[in-house]
């Protein structure tokens, strides 16, 4: 017998695919990390800026997160349960960076920075926004990325992040505020 014309094929949940990975099944893994890997890497590299980085946070992430399967409880969003673990994992790199700044430092007394410019627009446009973002502290770049690179409510971020709405509310508003003048003079650059 033929499936009915018409007929949508649901893609599994990410709670039904823990299950799987839960009961031996490998590639439900494999489908969990492609499902989420773009978005967390767009986040990861908001966050620290390099490639390098992004490539050993999202590694890290992922084998925590698989290591860490057997704890997660359906009644909280896998999503966020997820973003709590690449949170930390950025944490701790940006951390480990600064120190590691703190000890290599180039001839003039200045940490290179990665250069930049080229002629494509949209690349252009990333540059500025990385600019942006790199100016701003890293909690409220965090908060910034959750909400509007992530999309995230107050509540859920305050889940992943350990910190209360509140502030949360004013570190996205601070780094708006930061951000801005940078965004204005691109703007301005532009017209």
């Amino acid at each position: 017998m033929r499936p009915a014309t018409g007929a949508v094929r649901s893609e599994p949940s990410d709670a039904a695919l823990v299950a799987r990975v839960l009961e031996g099944d490998p590639t439900a893994f494999r489908v969990l990390v492609d499902r989420h890997y773009a978005a967390c890497g767009r986040f990861a590299y908001r966050m620290l800026g390099q490639r390098e980085d992004t490539e050993d946070v999202l590694q890290e992430t992922f084998v925590r997160l698989y290591r860490a399967l057997g704890s997660y409880e359906e009644r909280e969003s896998f999503r966020g349960w997820l973003y709590r673990i690449l949170v930390n994992e950025c944490r701790s790199l940006a951390r480990r960076r600064v120190r590691r700044e703190r000890r290599f430092v180039s001839d003039d007394g200045v940490a290179e920075r990665r250069a930049g410019p080229s002629g494509d627009h949209d690349t252009e446009l990333r540059d500025v926004l990385q600019r942006a973002l790199d100016g701003v502290e890293p909690p409220m770049r965090e908060a910034f990325l959750l909400k509007y690179g992530e999309g995230f409510d107050y509540p859920a971020m305050a889940a992943m992040t350990g910190s209360s709405v509140s502030a949360l509310k004013m570190r996205v508003k601070r780094a708006r505020d930061a951000m801005r003048p940078e965004l204005e003079a691109m703007l301005d650059d532009g017209a």
